[in-house]
């Protein structure tokens, strides 16, 4: 029986996206493990992770060549006799490596991919998975966030921090963001948060020792790392968590013991993926919680532009760049509208 093919996005050697990116025709489609499940891909989301991958900094090093796509969502086609899923499910799912998602088809471990209602989009689907379920874990399993305190959300015109913003209000937090100019600052506003400072013309440390009377913020959520943790930690109130979520400012850093100690704030680290290894059934309750807020109307995904298969490496680019506010969505299949 002859194989059956597919098109996909594939990386040979590493380097720049728009170098190493190569769309092909001719790619065979791949077969499930015993516990994985094929999706024929709607849609595909973007992540600064797909950069990363192509230039072979990523903690994830997939063998070469592969297939680049960090979030999907669209229709389970095959199943391995171990998944629990049956084809013709929707679902929502983190790819496995390397048949990632920017490709009709692609694989994914069960324990990584969810059921999704008929009324979900798979756009707006693909855009939620990693930023709504980071944001969930991460301001209330890891940070304990309580209604009245003040969260201080760090790049919140992105994906993860647009996410984090919705999630805040929803808890009951008053929002404090910081964006990269005038239009970031204002969409953060507009997706609910209750001061938004523009990092490029403001000291946010003074912003938010003013909006916050002294005190500092209760909860720092950072994607971004580098200078701004380093910022953060004069901005942290006494007892506060701040939220190690990622390092998209591209440098890591130590903070001093002793200021830890003697203001009694916690470093937190957040990463999703290992969830799913230990505690499937609490993430289970996690996305019921956030298709929950999704119906509700209190938290949609935050799409900066719906874009075709053949743009991929150009809008990765875009992505890396910081010229994005949202997620970056890729249309595969004829479900992705």
């Amino acid at each position: 029986m002859s194989v059956q093919r597919m098109r996909a996005w594939r990386v040979a050697t590493h380097g720049a996206p728009e170098k190493v990116m190569v769309l092909e025709d001719d790619v065979p489609v791949p077969e499930p493990a015993a516990d994985q499940v094929r999706i024929r891909v709607g849609a595909a989301a973007l992540n600064f992770g797909d950069d990363l991958l192509c230039r072979g900094t990523y903690q994830l090093r997939p063998e070469l060549p592969f297939t680049p796509g960090l979030e999907v969502a669209g229709e389970v086609v095959a199943a391995g006799s171990e998944a629990g899923l049956s084809p013709g499910t929707r679902v929502m799912a983190v790819p496995a490596l390397p048949w990632g998602g920017l490709a009709e088809y692609a694989l994914a471990d069960a324990r990584n991919a969810y059921v999704i209602p008929p009324d979900l989009p798979d756009t707006d689907a693909a855009a939620m998975l990693i930023p709504f379920q980071t944001g969930h874990i991460a301001l209330h399993r890891r940070g304990q966030l309580q209604p009245g305190e003040t969260l201080l959300v760090h790049a919140g015109a992105g994906g993860v921090g647009s996410a984090a913003i919705q999630l805040g209000k929803a808890a009951g937090a008053r929002v404090i963001a910081t964006a990269g100019g005038a239009e970031k600052v204002a969409l953060c506003l507009r997706l609910g948060a209750d001061v938004a400072i523009d990092y490029r013309k403001d000291d946010f440390v003074a912003g938010v020792r003013e909006a916050t009377g002294g005190e500092g913020a209760d909860v720092i959520y950072d994607p971004v790392g580098g200078d701004v943790f380093e910022r953060s930690r004069k901005c942290v109130a006494w007892q506060g968590r701040i939220l190690i979520i990622g390092f998209a400012g591209g440098e890591m850093t130590q903070a001093p013991m002793n200021q830890l100690l003697f203001r009694n704030y916690s470093l937190v680290g957040v990463y999703m993926g290992e969830y799913s290894h230990r505690e499937r059934p609490f993430l289970d309750e996690v996305h019921q919680e956030i298709l929950d807020l999704y119906r509700e109307g209190r938290i949609k995904a935050l799409i900066h532009a719906r874009v075709p298969m053949t743009d991929v490496p150009a809008a990765i680019a875009g992505l890396a760049g910081r010229a994005t506010a949202g997620k970056v969505v890729i249309q595969v299949g004829e479900a992705g509208d």
